[in-house]
């Protein structure tokens, strides 16, 4: 546990779900409704150094978040992103899942998806 880390200092009523290694709470900046982050109990900054059972706790629980998401917002897809490292984005060194509802028309082409992070190599379909 970090006592600088958000992520470890999180009160329990933020908290939407858990188990015994990762817990599930809603994004405090949110790019859409309903996005969602799944966290490890383990102040761990990158999804390589989790451990295998780390790394299943996690994985149920976003399995588990994009059903509660399906029931509560209806998206129509999702985005799943993990920015790993300063370089890939990483602003909170806790490793944290992304679990983003897309909706049709929230953006006007979402052809690319994640790719749009770097956004002049995201469209490889038009003819240049």
């Amino acid at each position: 546990m970090s006592t600088n880390c958000p992520f470890c200092t999180l009160p329990e009523s933020r908290i939407i779900a858990a188990n015994p290694h990762a817990l599930v709470i809603r994004d405090g900046f949110p790019i859409s409704p309903g996005h969602t982050l799944i966290i490890p109990r383990r102040h761990v900054g990158s999804f390589f150094d989790v451990t295998a059972e780390e790394r299943d706790s996690l994985l149920q629980l976003l399995d588990n978040a994009r059903h509660e998401l399906n029931q509560e917002f209806k998206p129509d897809g999702y985005n799943i992103g993990i920015n790993d490292g300063p370089s890939a984005g990483q602003t909170v060194p806790h490793l944290h899942i992304h679990l983003i509802p897309r909706y049709t028309g929230d953006k006007q082409d979402a052809r690319g998806g994640v790719r749009w992070i770097i956004p002049e190599k995201a469209d490889y379909w038009s003819k240049k």
